[in-house]
Order: C-alpha cells, then sequence, then structure tokens
C-alpha cells in the first residue's frame, strides 16, 4: 500500500548487505503472501531498488528471494509460486489459524485451534512437496515446529529445516535424534490415514512413549 516505504526499506536491507563483511547472500522473505502476482510486484520492486543503489555506486547482486506461506490461497498456489521464489518458509501458526477460521485469542474458539488436523497437514505436506519438486529450500517456523511431537510429524515429510524458539531447541532436539528417518516417514504414512487430530497426537504419543520420551509429552512419564 505505501510503496515509498517498501522501497526505502529494500534500499536499507541492500545497503546493509552492502555493507556487511561477509560472503554470505542476503536472503529477503516476504510475509503474507496470498497471490503471485504479490510476489512478481515484489521481486520488481527489489530489481529496482537494486539498479537504483547500483547506479549509485554499491556493490550489490540480486538477493535469494523467499516467502511465508501462511495464508490459504498461498498454501493452493505453491506449485506455481516455486518457481517465482528461491526458498519457502511455512508459518504454522497462522496458516493454522487461517484454515480452521479460529481466532486464537478468542477463548471462545481457540480449543479448535490444532496443527495436527488433517487440513493442516495435508497443506503443509503439499507446500513441502512442491517445493521439493522444484529444489527448492523450505522451513517450517511456529508452535508445531518446536512441539516434539510437531517436530517428529515434519521429519516424516522430509521437510529438513525447522524453525523454533530457544525453550522448544533441546525437546525438539531430543526427539528428532530418537528417531531416524524412515520411522518417522512410517509414522506420518499411519498419521494420513488418520482423520480425527486427537487419535493423531494419540499416535505420536504412544511412539514417543515407547521410545523412553514419555516426558517430552506427558507431565510425570517416562
Amino acid at each position: 500500500d505505501q510503496i515509498s516505504l517498501f522501497k526505502a526499506q529494500l534500499r536499507a536491507l541492500l545497503k546493509a548487505s552492502a555493507l556487511a563483511d561477509t560472503s554470505n547472500q542476503m536472503s529477503i522473505m516476504f510475509p503474507m503472501i496470498s497471490s503471485i502476482s504479490e510476489v512478481r510486484e515484489a521481486k520488481n520492486l527489489v530489481k529496482e531498488s537494486l539498479e537504483e543503489l547500483l547506479e549509485e555506486g554499491y556493490q550489490l547482486s540480486m538477493p535469494k528471494i523467499g516467502v511465508m506461506i501462511e495464508v490459504p490461497s498461498a498454501a493452493f498456489l505453491t506449485g506455481r509460486l516455486a518457481p517465482e521464489v528461491d526458498f519457502f518458509s511455512i508459518g504454522s501458526n497462522d496458516l493454522t489459524q487461517y484454515l480452521l477460521a479460529v481466532d486464537r485469542s478468542n477463548e471462545r474458539v481457540a480449543s479448535i485451534y490444532n496443527y495436527l488436523h488433517p487440513a493442516v497437514l495435508y497443506a503443509i505436506h503439499n507446500s513441502a512437496k512442491h517445493a521439493q519438486k522444484h529444489n527448492k529450500p523450505v522451513s517450517v517456523c511456529g508452535e508445531m515446529a518446536g512441539d516434539p511431537i510437531g517436530a517428529l510429524v515434519l521429519m516424516g515429510m522430509n521437510i529438513r529445516s525447522l524453525s523454533m524458539s530457544m525453550g522448544n531447541l533441546l525437546k525438539a532436539k531430543w526427539v528428532i535424534n530418537s528417531f531416524t528417518m524412515t520411522e518417522a516417514e512410517a509414522l506420518y504414512k499411519q498419521a494420513i490415514r488418520i482423520d480425527c487430530e486427537k487419535e493423531t497426537r494419540q499416535l505420536y504419543e504412544d511412539a514417543i512413549i515407547k521410545r523412553g520420551l514419555g516426558g517430552l509429552v506427558r507431565a510425570g512419564k517416562k
């Protein structure tokens, strides 16, 4: 809505990239994308900003461009979005909230929020498959990534990059290190045949408890 402000932000990012003492290429990720035209418009503004700074004498290269998949329309368009960008990040919190029409801050409906809902699992897996088909890196952020059960579910989808708060890091790492990819994939194949999120959670809780990690999913369990 405010192109001049957006370009000022892009120029600041690009300038910082040019001045930084690093060999790593900068990445820019656009959140709340809902259409392909939005991505193309944003990319064009990055290119315009880059060309302006090149004319001003800055030494720059085009940054990697990614999108956050957190709006349902974007989740349905990942096959077409993948060729347009360099990477995906799937925002499990907002994607779950919007798919299930649930405001997590509203106590009347907050209990319906559940990232193990079959529709949420399908949307995330479908997005990841399209990214992988086009050889584009994909990561997942949000509560799901930091939940031991959620991390194991995502591992079964062959998602290799998770973003979470520091407080959840050790729990997620513990469960990831306790299952092989083959085991995680086998669990997920069972999960996608389940129609109820409560049963899906039970499946994963049982698997984690059998592995001797019950304390990660149930207080007092070993």
